[in-house]
């Protein structure tokens, strides 16, 4: 037996309408909104009394998608380290390849998504750059330069 795909990464927010807008600037497409709750989405998670509102974004291209969750109840817990280093365990940024890595930044400083570090350039052609947006999300942008 195979894995047919990565189907989606869930991500927890608290504000989840600052969260979607800041993934439609960088470019993904909200593909869809919904609330679930009830007995089987409490056994499948563990929890009890789940009430949680989604979004799901996508790339452009529908093969990555985010799903964001922001929890009613039982209510998150406050993160362990806010706005954690890169290095911290866990998952902690996501990576997009972009056609114009000034561009983004652009739109993506309009929700007052700050650089982390230095922007560097491989000599494999590609520049990077780490920026983390609302939340403490870390997202990874990668230009292929010419």
């Amino acid at each position: 037996m195979t894995i047919q795909r990565l189907d989606n990464i869930g991500l927890v927010v608290e504000d989840m309408e600052a969260v979607i807008t800041f993934f439609l600037d960088l470019g993904l497409e909200l593909e869809g909104k919904a609330t679930v709750e009830g007995p089987d989405v409490d056994r499948l998670v563990a929890l009890e009394g789940v009430r949680c509102d989604l979004a799901v974004v996508r790339t452009p291209d529908g093969h990555g998608r985010l799903e964001l969750m922001k929890f009613h109840s039982p209510a998150s817990p406050a993160p362990a380290v806010p706005n954690a280093p890169v290095n911290v365990l866990g998952f902690r940024r996501i990576m997009f390849a972009v056609d114009d890595t000034e561009e983004v930044l652009a739109r993506l400083r309009t929700h007052g998504a700050e650089i982390m570090g230095d922007r560097v350039r491989y000599d494999n052609g590609h520049q990077l750059v780490y920026v983390r947006g609302p939340e403490g999300i870390i997202v990874a942008l990668a230009e292929k330069i010419a």
